[in-house]
This record gives structure tokens, sequence and C-alpha cells, in this order.
């Protein structure tokens, strides 16, 4: 009987002993890689936002006139009331979307009172980097998903690295912006491998792409064909995608344009009657048909370019849809008469795909060829960003100051004329105080025979021009800016009229045709 007993508590024990968990690997696996993710994600995104704000700041330069008379300026004139409208505004070439999102910012910080003229410069470059910054995040997870984690981090390096990346993207131009709408719109594209894939939301960015900027069209037109032939069921892309939401985009904007135009107002019809079938662009300067493919594309891509030859050759076929991008822009810009160095620079992140390839490749060689990468395009960005071209935007600090200046008998009221080639310098919305100031003005040939522009008329003969404007000595502005390659041509009409040079600003190191290596200011006394 004990031993049954005994038998019988052992049995009752063994019921309150615990069973030891056993941790499942697959699952702790799957929580180490979210956490390994998102760990990841966030040192991603925070680098990359101090990146491009450190980017934004060390560029100090002006590039080209759009920047400014395009967008800021336009942005100025919408909430302030004064500011300059070149000719293409009055032509309605030109979308007010873009400037309208500048306005919203200048309208915010007037109505909470801190409409300076600092802010007003500095505020809308910092967005444009943090959108930039947005589209780095999106551009490495779109990579890291296609390729190998490896191949997503060198291309991010070529992408960061990029010279004209650094010079352009966080700059208010439409190119810009463009650029930075296509680099979100890719990574929802449905690219072979994506797992992100939208039609709605990539068509919608690139909707968005083509109001900022029409032309931004060449670009996604290979896209959205390999869109259209990879689609099992075409119809519903095209009623349920390409058509409503292009309808849409067009729609709103039209409607913005017809509210600020005042009248009916298609712009990207404009666009293209003045720009493609006038050949208005052509008044700007044209080149041959293979500028891109000997000069543009070379500059533009830089220290890159061997690195894009070479992963063509490895990825060709993983990525032929971008090539053909790229290839396809190059071709269709080169017919256009005009060309710039800023229209090709949307598809600059397609090439940093080829290049990533390359490095990734190079096993032994790749950190000594990244390294060569990194110092050949750093000189290239802080040059460009710090010292190229800067005088045109060190001449408008030197100005403002002359908003504080008051009026009296022995001190008129400032009146500042720019004797440069057209919109060399930005306007009101660097200097944001209605200070009286002139331009030699030079809108095109719009139909009238024996048409010159002001521009022209004066770098004719400049002496006779400012003797038969300024008969008179009250008529004279009390500053002239100018650059120093006119200074000796005009000297006797600055002499003659008591003007005395008060500063001096370097531009350029490499001065070319009406542009010098400095600009002057001259004020009467």
């Amino acid at each position: 009987m004990e031993n049954i007993r005994a038998r019988l508590s052992l049995r009752n024990k063994v019921d309150d002993v615990k069973l030891r968990k056993r941790k499942s690997q697959l699952y702790s696996k799957e929580n180490e890689c979210r956490l390994n993710n998102g760990v990841l994600r966030a040192r991603v995104v925070v680098f990359s936002v101090a990146f491009r704000l450190i980017n934004c700041l060390l560029v100090q330069t002006s590039f080209v006139p759009d920047e400014y008379w395009q967008s800021l300026e336009v942005s100025h004139r919408m909430v302030f009331n004064y500011g300059y409208l070149t000719w293409e505004w009055k032509a309605g070439i030109r979308g007010f979307s873009y400037p309208l999102f500048f306005a919203l910012i200048y309208k915010t910080l007037y109505l909470i009172n801190y409409d300076s003229v600092h802010l007003l410069i500095w505020l809308p470059r910092i967005i444009q980097a943090l959108l930039a910054a947005f589209a780095d995040v999106k551009f490495f997870f779109l990579i890291q998903m296609l390729e190998s984690r490896d191949v997503a981090k060198w291309t991010f390096l070529c992408h960061l690295c990029s010279w004209f990346t650094w010079y352009c993207s966080t700059r208010t131009l439409t190119n810009s912006m463009e650029a930075t709408i296509t680099c979100l719109a890719l990574s929802y594209f449905p690219l072979p491998g994506s797992k992100t894939h939208s039609s709605k939301k990539y068509l919608t960015l690139v909707a968005l792409a083509v109001v900022v900027r029409p032309t931004a069209l060449i670009v996604w037109f290979p896209l959205l064909m390999y869109h259209f032939w990879q689609e099992d069921d075409k119809l519903r892309l095209v009623t349920h995608n390409y058509i409503p939401i292009g309808t849409l985009a067009v729609a709103i904007s039209t409607v913005i344009d017809c509210v600020f135009y005042e009248k009916w107002t298609m712009v990207q019809f404009n666009f293209l009657k003045f720009n493609i079938f006038h050949g208005v662009a052509d008044f700007y300067g044209s080149h041959p048909w293979h500028w891109y493919f000997t000069q543009g594309f070379a500059v533009v891509i830089g220290p890159h370019l061997p690195f894009f030859l070479h992963g063509c050759t490895l990825a060709f076929k993983r990525h032929k849809i971008l090539l053909a991008a790229v290839i396809w822009t190059l071709v269709v810009y080169s017919l256009l008469p005009h060309k710039e160095f800023r229209f090709i620079y949307p598809v600059l992140p397609f090439c940093m795909v080829f290049c990533g390839t390359s490095l990734a490749s190079l096993k032994a060689w790749r950190r000594a060829a990244a390294l060569a990468l990194l110092v050949t395009n750093l000189f290239a960005a802080l040059y460009t960003g710090l010292i190229h071209q800067r005088g045109t935007l060190d001449v408008m600090s030197h100005l403002r100051m002359l908003c504080d200046v008051n009026s009296t008998s022995t001190h008129p009221q400032p009146d500042v004329f720019f004797l440069m080639p057209c919109h060399s310098t930005p306007y009101y919305s660097h200097v944001h105080c209605p200070l009286k100031m002139r331009f030699l003005e030079c809108p095109p040939d719009l139909g009238g025979e024996g048409y010159v522009d002001e521009a022209h008329s004066f770098y004719d003969n400049p002496l006779h021009w400012l003797r038969t404007s300024f008969p008179y000595k009250s008529s004279l502005p009390t500053h002239l800016v100018l650059f120093d390659i006119l200074e000796k041509e005009i000297s006797v009409f600055l002499q003659g009229n008591n003007f005395v040079r008060t500063a001096e600003m370097f531009h350029t190191h490499f001065p070319e045709g009406r542009v010098g290596g400095s600009i002057f200011i001259y004020k009467r006394h």
C-alpha cells in the first residue's frame, strides 16, 4: 500500500512541472530582421536629411536665371504685390503651380510676421533640400529591393557624391523639382523585382512632374510605354489610371493658371507652341545635334562616366528599361536646337544604378575607385557651389543695404540700373523691398521684323546707348551694376557723370563673352 501511495503522489507532482518554452528561431530571425531594417531606415533618413541640409548651405552660387525668375520672383509678386514677371508669364507659357508652392511658404511667413529676406531666400531652398533627401531615401531602398544590399550601398554612394546632383538638387529650379519627383515616382514604378509598385502612386507623381515642367513627359514616355506593354489588363490601365490621373492633373493645373492669369490659359499647349513649333527657345542659343553625346552628358555625369559605361555592360539585361529611358531622353533633347545641362538632370539617378553595379563588381579595387570618385566629385561640387558664379548673389546682398537709405535733398532715392546681360542677378525676391531697379530687357522676337531687344541694342554700342537713354543728369540712376569687362568701354560716361566705384565682387575665374570675372557697383556723387 505504501508503494502505491508513493507512486500516486509522484504522478501528482508531474502535473505541477512547468514545461520549458523553446524559442522559435524563425520568429526571432524575423523580429531581428525587422529591427535591423528599422534601424537601417532611421540611419538612412537621418543621414540623407543631414547631408542635403549641408548640401543646401554649401551651395552659395548662381546657376541659371530660371532658379529665381521663374520661381521665387513670381512667388514674391504673388504674395507681396511687387516683383518682375518675365515675358514668359505675359505669353502664358509658364504654369503657376510651382511658384504657388513657394508662395504658400511666403504667405505663411508673412502672416506670422517672419518674412525676413533671409528666410525668403533660404526657406524654399531648405524645403527643396528636404524633398531631395526624401527622394534619396526612397531611391536607396528601391535599389536595395532590386539588387543586393552591397550594390545598393555603392549605388547610394554614387548618387550622393554626384557633383551635378549636389549642384542642382537644392536649387529652386523646376528641373530640380522634376528630378526629385522623378526619383520618387521611380520607387513606385513596376520595375522587375520591385515590391512597392503602385500604378496610381507613380502616375500621380509623373503627372505632378509634368505639371511642374511639361518636358518631364520626355523622360517618362518610354517608361509609360514599358508599363503598358507589360500590363496584362491594358484597357483597365488606360481607362482607370492613365486617362483619369492625367486628366485630373491637367484640369487642376489649368484651374490654377486661369485663376492667376485671370483668363483662360492652357499652359501646356502654349509651352509647346512657343518652344517647339515657333522655336522661341532658339533665341537663347542653339547647339549642334550631337552636343549632349559629345559634351553635355559627359559634364553632367562627370567622373562617373567610366563606371556608367562599365555598369551598362554588366546590368544591361536587368535594367534595360532604365538605360532605354536615358538614351531616349538624350536623343529627343538632341533634336531640339536649344540645349542646357540641366535639361537631362532628371535621368541622373537612372545612371547611378549602373555606376553602383560597376563599383560593386570591382571587388578588390572598389574602395580605391570609390575614393577617387569621391575626391574628384568633391572638388567639382565645392568649387561650383562656393566659388564659381557667386558674384551675382553677393551683389544683391550689397544692394539690400540700400533699402534702409532714406531719401533727402542730398541723398536721392536709390535707383539701381543693371548694365549686364538680362536676368544676370536675382531681383526683388533677394532684396524684399520696393527698391527702384531696372535692367536691360531681352524678350524674344515674337513676330516683329527687324526686332532688336534692349540688351542687344546696348551691347552694340554701350556708350551711345547710355548717352541717348540718359540725355539729362536728372534722369541718371544713382547706382550702376556692371561686369568688369564693360568698365573700360563706358569709362568716359562714368567719369563725366561723377560715378565712383564703391564695391567689387568676385564672380568667376572663367569670364566668357559679356560675363566678366568681377562685378562692380558704381555710385553717382
